[in-house]
């Protein structure tokens, strides 16, 4: 009798041993999951908390170089695909040298206009030429660049961080272009390419 009990009390033993390595097994595969769950969403909340800086869309949206409404296009960019016509009138000529437009030049007749920053950016250049008028080069991106030719009363210098809108110079004229009078000539880069200006402004880069 004391053998039987005896074997019952280790079968018993054994049932609770057993009994308590799945409790434990089930707790932690519990936990394991909970961890698992819990750790991206900490991390997303610690995430939250930090101030990235936000680029609001605008920011990247390219404005126009003037805020006159008055102020006309009277030279086109030259478009190797465009029309015969469009293409001649987009030709400069000087000093009997024929030259391809490689931006768009704006006119308010004899009057002044102010020259703004087309988007945000640092000045990278400023020069004076006798032949193509002052000229303003700012970087907005590793990929964007803008150029301002035939400018005066030029607000801003080498180093100089713009925003958009800023006005950095006003209207003048240039020896190359001599018969459009007071003008900005105007020039966009992307990724080292003139493109034509007129087919990226109010939009996002």
């Amino acid at each position: 009798m004391s053998k039987i009990f005896n074997k019952k009390v280790v079968y018993s033993l054994y049932a609770v041993a057993l009994c308590s390595l799945l409790v434990g097994l089930i707790t932690l595969s519990g936990n394991e999951k909970k961890v698992s769950f819990e750790s991206p969403s900490g991390v997303i909340d610690i995430l939250s908390k930090i101030n990235l800086p936000v680029m609001k869309e605008s920011d990247t949206v390219i404005g126009r170089p003037y805020n006159n409404e008055e102020v006309k296009i009277v030279q086109n960019y030259y478009d190797y695909q465009g029309e015969e016509k469009d293409q001649t009138s987009s030709i400069i000529y000087y000093q009997d040298t024929y030259i391809q437009s490689s931006g768009v030049s704006y006119s308010l007749g004899e009057e002044t206009f102010d020259v703004l920053s087309v988007l945000d950016g640092e000045v990278i250049e400023v020069t004076e030429d006798t032949l193509l008028g002052n000229t303003i080069k700012i970087k907005h991106s590793e990929s964007v660049v803008s150029v301002y030719q035939s400018v005066n009363d030029i607000q801003v210098k080498e180093g100089d961080i713009v925003k958009k809108g800023d006005k950095i110079a006003v209207s003048a004229t240039s020896n190359i272009n001599s018969s459009l009078n007071n003008h900005l000539y105007f020039e966009l880069l992307i990724d080292d390419v003139n493109v034509n200006p007129e087919e990226y402004y109010d939009k996002s880069l």
